[in-house]
């Protein structure tokens, strides 16, 4: 019924920058809060950043003064703007939706994931 999907990831430099995208697909009344997760090789999952419906965002220290998160609801996707990538950002990023289904119905979808490497 409704999907997100996850792209823009890949091999980057250190200092290099890469921008994410998610978008929504399928029957859904309107989208809620979105954010950006983040899965590195034997850690757990963290949160990267968050934005509301309203456009207030949430930011992991981490990543402060270097990733933006923003949307644009016209098209059903969030971004990740990425900048100034560290090889500690290497990881598998996932986009997360809160969705309403229909009036009544609220429910919580994840991405595939993509897979961002940072090194030389």
């Amino acid at each position: 019924q409704v999907q997100l999907v996850e792209s823009g990831g890949g091999l980057v430099q250190p200092g290099g920058s890469l921008r994410l995208s998610c978008a929504a697909s399928g029957s859904f009344s309107s989208i809620n809060a979105m954010g950006w997760y983040r899965q590195a090789p034997g850690k757990q999952r963290e949160l990267v950043a968050e934005i509301t419906s309203g456009g207030s965002t949430n930011y992991a220290d981490s990543v402060k003064g270097r990733f933006t998160v923003s949307r644009d609801n016209a098209k059903n996707t969030v971004y990740l703007q990425m900048n100034t990538l560290k090889p500690e950002d290497t990881a598998v990023y996932y986009c997360n939706g809160n969705i309403w289904v229909n009036s009544w119905t609220f429910r919580v979808y994840w991405g595939q994931g993509t897979q961002v490497t940072v090194s030389d």
